[in-house]
């Protein structure tokens, strides 16, 4: 009997940034501070309203399994605060909870990809999303932007992307990892180009809520109502409402497609955690005073970490529109030397920057953007303030040797 490990494991990588959290808490138990750039969450506590649902809901019984779909009530909240805050309602056929929007894109691409399909990807994208169409046998079309296009996805190059097997674009707004996201002009010319073209439309707005300055996020079901029976959305509670550890996602797809979903999901995590479920009903019809701090805090954030990195010589950054992460260039540190050894990649910047600085960022290669660096603004000011001067030292050290 063979013990060989699945052939398909042989083209995914591990997460990144999975990885550089691993490194870094090796150094936290050595006693060594580190300044968190790295894993993308919310450093604030859930909010005390949700967290204390969640209670009540423990006393009141749940503890059992839910429809797999999710419970009643909380596709209602879904549907109602999918009204509110995106501009069109869908019904409860058309959703599915799951264990988180990386749960959620699994499933999707389990119910959709198959060998032979492409899915078209920008880049700089979200790590999982080709390891995912990979780890389904289906094939990632990874299609680069450039800063200078505001690491968006052009009509032009989308049109020079799909092919007859193409069998979904993804696309995030905002980004991770870039915090890119498209404005309602952007959206409708890459919908004309689609129009023409038989595929799904993929978009993951986990951090729809994550906006700042006068920018204003669209969800394409608000505007292209002759395609929403192709368009999915993925979402969930994870970043907005500071609920990454509840695990709480959702698909809104058309009714054939979701119902394909819940069945793949009935095979593999049935529903998703009752007590979660409960506690994620709180936060969507709950008041948003401790949301909008949680935003203007991350809006402050935003434009320190930027302006640090500005400051920091062979450092190049666009301020981004949303999320949580400034995306750096940082290929004019290239050349410099650490212990002797001369810098020449993203990923050996990370790594210096980690051993020398004691500063956890994520190189760019893994998210399709060699010479870049993501760093994550969900942090204290004070983290941001003293991470930015350690950078800038360990700097001046590395161009003096």
């Amino acid at each position: 009997m063979s013990r060989k490990l699945a052939e398909r494991l042989s083209s995914v990588a591990p997460s990144a940034t999975l990885a550089m959290a691993a490194r870094a808490a090796k150094l936290r138990a050595e006693g060594h501070r580190v300044f968190p750039f790295g894993v993308g969450e919310p450093d604030f506590d859930t909010p005390a309203l949700i967290r204390n649902a969640a209670k009540a809901a423990l006393d009141a019984g749940a503890t059992h399994y839910t429809a797999v779909s999710g419970t009643a009530e909380l596709k209602s909240a879904i549907s109602a605060a999918t009204e509110r805050h995106r501009g069109y309602r869908p019904s409860p056929s058309e959703i599915v909870v799951s264990c988180g929007a990386k749960h959620v894109l699994f499933n999707i691409g389990l119910a959709l990809y198959e060998p032979g399909d492409e899915v078209v990807i920008p880049a700089p994208f979200w790590v999982s999303y080709p390891e995912q169409v990979r780890l389904l046998g289906a094939t990632p079309i990874l299609v680069p932007t450039t800063e200078a296009e505001g690491f968006k996805l052009s009509p032009e190059k989308l049109e020079a992307a799909l092919t007859p097997r193409t069998k979904a674009v993804v696309l995030c707004t905002p980004s991770n990892p870039t915090g890119a996201a498209y404005a309602e002009p952007e959206l409708r010319a890459l919908l004309e180009v689609l129009r023409r073209h038989d595929c799904w439309i993929i978009i993951d707005e986990i951090y729809a809520d994550l906006v700042y300055d006068d920018f204003k996020h669209v969800s394409i079901p608000s505007i292209a109502e002759d395609l929403r029976d192709r368009v999915v959305i993925v979402d969930g509670v994870s970043k907005t409402y500071a609920m990454t550890g509840w695990r709480i996602g959702w698909s809104i797809a058309p009714p054939a497609l979701t119902k394909a979903i819940d069945m793949v999901q009935s095979q593999s995590t049935t529903n998703a955690a009752a007590v979660s479920q409960a506690a994620a009903v709180a936060a969507l019809n709950g008041p948003r005073d401790e949301i909008d701090a949680m935003r203007a805090a991350f809006d402050r954030r935003r434009v320190r970490m930027v302006e640090g990195l500005r400051s920091i010589p062979g450092v190049r950054c666009r301020m981004p529109e949303g999320a949580f992460y400034a995306f750096a260039d940082v290929s004019g540190l290239y050349g410099a030397k650490h212990n002797g050894v001369e810098l020449v990649t993203d990923d050996a910047i990370a790594l210096w920057l980690l051993d020398a600085a004691h500063v956890a960022t994520v190189a760019g290669t893994p998210f399709g953007a060699p010479g870049y660096l993501r760093f994550s603004y969900a942090c204290s000011e004070e983290e941001i303030e003293q991470g930015i001067a350690a950078i800038r030292e360990a700097v001046a050290v590395a161009k003096a040797q």
